[in-house]
């Protein structure tokens, strides 16, 4: 597995055990359409939640939360679209955004709910 790729899966297992800690109910894990790919489905109380994950090593290049834009938006508004046809439920939906920076103390956390809102 390519290093990109490892550190991705590990920061999607460091992500679903925060939120779960968090009070989120996590739904799926690398939830797949024919439009792309959700890192974490969850649900946060009424809100059915797409929860896009950004892990980097450090912060060298900058907080990870900022490689979440306009493609990979509409990446997930697309992916989200065919998500809420299998939910049986009238749900909100929200894309949150959380990202992961490893440093010597240890993983930093920052969670953005509502990160974006669909536009089409």
């Amino acid at each position: 597995m390519a290093e990109h790729n490892r550190k991705g899966a590990e920061g999607e297992q460091l992500a679903s055990r925060w939120l779960e800690a968090n009070g989120f109910t996590v739904l799926h894990r690398n939830w797949r359409s024919g439009r792309g790919e959700i890192d974490i489905v969850a649900r946060d109380g009424d809100f059915l939640v797409v929860v896009e994950v950004k892990t980097r090593g450090s912060a060298r290049w900058g907080p990870p939360e900022l490689a979440v834009g306009p493609a990979k938006r509409r990446m997930l508004l697309n992916a989200a679209t065919e998500l809420l046809q299998t939910v049986e439920e009238d749900i909100e939906l929200r894309f949150d955004v959380l990202s992961i920076t490893h440093t010597a103390a240890g993983p930093e956390f920052l969670h953005i709910p509502d990160a974006f809102y669909p536009t089409l």
